[in-house]
């Protein structure tokens, strides 16, 4: 059997340690010259021989055993094991040593490796202590009472650049920078009046220094013994170059993700304002045009406008979401509050688009039911659960549904629509994985469900998914129900029966710095009957109250303002001119936590851009007859 790596060989030759390999039958397959040279035999005498040439007489036939049980269940042993082992020279001589096995398995058989040392002397504890010092991988220096070096091993005169002599003797502070050399005496000095052991690392920040002069971090474990000879501290140490480079590779990569996470902010906070206000502007402008028209062309014409600003719309908002969430920007706000609050809502805003699919949407009574999550993001889950539902669903009906179960309740939202093949039912919560249906219309990334599992786990809310392929499928969340009361009865204001068409007026207070945006609101209230007053900033707006000859009914105001000022400051502003508590809706494209203040206003909701105008204007019309704005 022969060593198939020319490497392998080469590196076994140079070692300075004794090598000697043999096969499966103790024959010799390779010896180093170190090898040669302790047992005394020239070039090529020792190859193809029994290994048990390189023993005393009387351990050979016993060796030969142990060879043979040992290839049964073959397992590497230390050198330093504490065995009492022989070898024999060329000449006869005899001497003790210690042998480390590596066995070696190869495709036709194994062979093993052994590196013997020896560690014979007139003090063979030493030579075992000298043996133990040498392998260990740590640089080592052992110091006596008065700060003088006794010892050192291999690794410490590579780390440090001087030879063993120039070492022995010398006081230790010369492997220290100058800067610390006079300090460390101090130390060194209470450490030997109070020696206890001081394991490698901890805060302690310590500098090497080679010959050349350059320094280096280093970490120092300190072990003070006692022997006859006197005191002495034995010092590990160990050189940490790589590491603080990595650490300070990993701050630096730390400080620029951090840097890039406060871009990525700036952007989406900017992104959510400005991308959303041209939609704003043409949401309201439709919405004013609806208002207006009469021939069934025109409106149908612009129902088709709606439904492209609706897709936008939506396209937008979870593009905007899914980076919001990734980059850990949405932090939920739990309360408690009463489930119908949402389901209400939710049915008034998704009727009409149910209607006009011919389908049928019904919506459980669920209002004794209060749960404890964050309604905006909770009302987000239902809500692509309900816009899928509708979307997927060509005729029957939809229908949300409250279930009460173990202290819980599921909002279940089921269709009678296409459903879902169970090949995909694992795949349909990922990004932009779309249900592939022949002819189903293709809008849309294919991203709701994906914010949805974000949202769900976020709130700590379990979902559900069962589907029946071509029969239609269930969607569901899970809620903690905190408390129960007595069910009410569901007003048709609450259940979103408030027509739009009413005859309610008022005066609108109208706070907008974008031209284009403000006019599209003018246009939208004022073809709803309402009159409005324009302002851009807080200042403006006190400006043009003092011309109002009457107080104003509702004030709808932008968060972000031109002066600076925000929508809250201009709503306090024109609510104490007047000392009158006016209902009040700021409208806003920015989701960073800078808006969070206008949530706690009192009597006053906040509108994510773009608004839904059938929404808006039933909420205005609420707050002008009662003087409140709507629940929700």
């Amino acid at each position: 059997m022969n060593l198939k790596s020319d490497s392998a060989i080469e590196i076994l030759k140079s070692s300075s340690d004794a090598i000697v390999v043999v096969d499966e039958d103790g024959d010799i397959v390779l010896a180093n010259a170190s090898a040669e040279n302790l047992f005394g035999y020239g070039s090529d005498e020792l190859q193809g021989q029994k290994v048990e040439m390189l023993m005393p007489e009387g351990f050979r036939h016993q060796h030969s055993n142990h060879h043979r049980n040992y290839g049964t269940a073959a397992s590497a042993r230390p050198l330093v094991s504490g065995l009492k082992l022989k070898g024999q020279r060329k000449g006869g001589q005899v001497f003790e040593a210690e042998i480390e096995l590596t066995p070696i398995k190869l495709e036709d058989g194994m062979l093993v490796s052994s590196t013997i040392r020896d560690v014979s002397g007139d003090d063979t504890s030493e030579a075992y202590f000298r043996n133990v010092l040498e392998s260990a991988p740590d640089a080592m220096i052992i110091i006596d009472h008065i700060g003088k070096i006794t010892v050192v091993n291999g690794q410490a005169e590579e780390m440090f650049g001087y030879s063993r002599k120039e070492l022995l003797g010398q006081e230790v502070e010369m492997l220290l920078p100058e800067e610390l050399r006079v300090r460390h005496i101090s130390h060194r000095a209470a450490f030997a009046a109070n020696s206890q052991l001081r394991p490698m690392g901890g805060d302690l920040e310590l500098m090497g220094r080679r010959s050349d002069g350059s320094k280096f971090p280093v970490e120092i474990s300190l072990s003070p013994f006692n022997s006859a000879s006197g005191s002495f501290i034995s010092s590990v140490i160990r050189d940490v170059t790589s590491r603080r480079e990595m650490e300070q590779a990993l701050i630096e990569a730390r400080q620029e993700a951090e840097r890039a996470n406060n871009a990525n902010t700036a952007f989406l906070a900017a992104a959510s304002h400005d991308l959303r206000q041209p939609v704003q502007a043409l949401a309201l402008l439709n919405g004013a045009l609806r208002r207006t028209l009469k021939d069934e062309l025109s409106l149908e014409m612009v129902q088709s406008q709606q439904h492209s600003l609706d897709a936008m719309t939506n396209l937008l908002n979870s593009l905007l979401d899914i980076s919001r969430l990734d980059a850990g920007k949405v932090e939920p706000e739990f309360e408690e509050f009463r489930i119908q609050r949402l389901v209400d809502r939710l049915f008034a805003e998704f009727s009409r688009q149910a209607s006009q699919k011919g389908l049928l949407f019904e919506a459980d009574t669920c209002d004794h039911v209060i749960v404890r999550s964050d309604p905006n993001l909770l009302s987000e889950v239902i809500q692509n659960f309900v816009s899928n539902a509708i979307r997927y669903t060509d005729k029957g009906d939809v229908k949300l549904l409250c279930r009460e179960e173990n202290g819980s309740i599921w909002i279940d939202v089921s269709d009678t629509g296409i459903g879902i093949d169970p090949t995909q039912i694992d795949e349909i919560f990922q990004e932009f994985h779309q249900i592939k249906t022949p002819g189903l219309d293709k809008e849309g990334f294919g991203l709701g469900l994906a914010i949805v599992k974000r949202l769900a786990d976020l709130l700590g809310h379990e979902i559900a998914v069962q589907s029946d392929p071509g029969n239609g499928s269930t969607f569901s969340v899970c809620l903690p129900i905190v408390a129960q009361r007595d069910a009410l009865p569901v007003s048709s204001k609450e259940r979103g029966g408030v027509e739009t068409d009413s005859q309610v007026s008022g005066m609108i207070v109208l706070i907008e710095d974008d031209v284009k945006v403000a006019n599209a609101w003018g246009l939208l209230l004022e073809a709803e009957g309402f009159r409005v007053a324009t302002a851009a900033s807080a200042v403006e707006a006190a400006a043009v109250i003092n011309h109002l000859s009457i107080p104003p009914d509702l004030i709808i105001s932008d968060f972000h303002l031109l002066d600076g000022s925000t929508g809250v400051e201009a709503v306090a502003m024109v609510r104490a001119a007047y000392k009158k508590n006016i209902p009040a809706f700021i409208v806003t494209g920015d989701t960073s936590k800078v808006v969070q203040e206008a949530k706690s206003t009192e009597n006053c909701i906040i509108m994510n851009k773009p608004v839904n105008t059938e929404r808006l204007l039933k909420g205005a019309v609420l707050a002008i007859e009662s003087g409140q704005v709507p629940e929700d």
